[in-house]
Formats: structure tokens, C-alpha cells, sequence
């Protein structure tokens, strides 16, 4: 199995590790939006959360690097926006992808649990087949990462089966092919023991040296 544990040191890097309250930030954010969203009339306290944002928005722009183009390679310097990683859970720190847990990642398969809230939704109750496509990005390319070689997805084919319902837990597993130059993965999402909806993708084999993310510009020292 490999071993994509974040505190673990065999652990591969595709770009920095998330801030803690980067990733604590992404998951309120998530539960907020299914909120505002499921809102039937104005409330006071959406109100005060625009008059809240709009000054955090300001800090944080001042706080932000100059130039928000990715940190990549050794001479992209410190003015530019650190790169995070990109290759495992990207839901964690980043609210618009979804959130997933592996239960196990190995060369060949890999299977594991995800459920998309409220804002996901496409049809009523439903979630949204672009989101669907990016889930199925994410999982595929993490697998690949994570046990090598990965690379670029070429193709992502999808085929909808039956509705994918929100706020449920579902199932999901991948098989891979490795070629000398080509990824192949089939993946499923599962409601107990019905397709939902399945992916083939293709992606580039390389070794995961050559990838961007791997070259990512460390994390700078903290303002004095």
C-alpha cells in the first residue's frame, strides 16, 4: 500500500503542504456555503458576514504576494504565490474541489469513500456531473502520484449510469494500467452496489520527478 500519510517522511512532494488553518478555513468555508445556500430568506447574520469579508478581504490582499503566478523551480523567487500541492486531497485546503478518503491506494487498484454536500448540487438533490468529472480527476491522479509514474491526464471519458445523490456516502474504486507511456484507469462510484457513474482516463506515464509540482519553490521565511 503506499504510503501517502502527510506526517509520514516517505511521503511524496508535488508542492507545499497546505497551512493547517488553510485546510481548517477550506472545510468551514464548505459548511458555510451549503448554509447560505439552504437559506430561504435574508438573515441578519449574512449581513454582518459581508461586512466581515469585505475587511478580510483587504488584510489578506495586502498580506498576499505581488505576483500570484505559481512558485516553481528554485529561481521563480519569494514574490511569487507559494505552489501547494496539488497531487493529494486538494479538497482539504481548497473548498471548491470535493472532499475524499482513500481506505487503501496500491500500484494496481485503490478504493475509498467520498460525499458531496450542498454545494455540489446540479439537479435538485443531486450532484452536478462536472463536479463528478473533477472528483474522478482528483482520485485517479492521486493514485497515479502516490505510486508512480503519473503524468498529465490526456482524456477523462465519462458515463452516467444513474443519479448521484447528495449529503450520501458512496464508494469508489479505480483499476490501473501502467504502459510505457500511458496511465490507463476505469473508475467507479457506488452507492452500495450500484453504478452511479464510471470514468476512463488516460494520463501521460512519467516519472514523478519530471512533474512541475516536484520542482515547487519552498516555503519562504515568515514576515518579521
Amino acid at each position: 500500500m503506499a504510503n501517502n500519510d502527510p506526517d509520514s517522511p516517505s511521503r511524496k512532494e508535488f508542492g507545499a503542504r497546505p497551512l493547517e488553518q488553510t485546510q481548517l478555513a477550506a472545510s468551514a468555508m464548505r459548511r458555510l456555503s451549503g448554509l447560505l445556500l439552504a437559506l430561504e430568506h435574508p438573515h441578519e447574520t449574512v449581513a454582518e458576514m459581508l461586512t466581515q469579508l469585505a475587511r478580510w478581504e483587504r488584510e489578506l490582499a495586502a498580506a498576499a504576494p505581488a505576483d500570484l503566478a505559481p512558485r516553481i523551480g528554485p529561481d521563480s523567487g519569494e514574490s511569487r504565490r507559494i505552489y501547494l500541492d496539488h497531487a493529494f486531497d486538494i479538497g482539504a485546503y481548497n473548498p471548491c474541489f470535493p472532499e475524499y478518503r482513500f481506505d487503501r491506494v496500491d500500484a494496481e487498484t485503490a478504493c475509498g469513500t467520498v460525499n458531496f454536500p450542498i454545494p455540489f448540487e446540479g439537479p435538485p438533490g443531486l450532484v452536478h456531473g462536472g463536479f463528478l468529472a473533477v472528483f474522478f480527476d482528483c482520485v485517479i491522479q492521486h493514485q497515479n502520484c502516490a505510486t508512480g509514474p503519473a503524468g498529465k491526464t490526456r482524456s477523462l471519458q465519462m458515463t452516467y449510469r444513474r443519479p448521484t445523490p447528495l449529503l450520501t456516502e458512496l464508494r469508489f474504486d479505480i483499476e490501473r494500467v501502467v504502459g510505457e507511456r500511458t496511465i490507463e484507469s476505469t473508475a467507479r462510484l457506488l452507492l452500495d452496489d450500484v453504478v452511479l457513474c464510471t470514468a476512463v482516463a488516460s494520463a501521460v506515464a512519467t516519472a514523478p520527478s519530471s512533474l512541475a509540482g516536484a520542482r515547487f519553490g519552498q516555503r519562504g521565511n515568515e514576515p518579521a
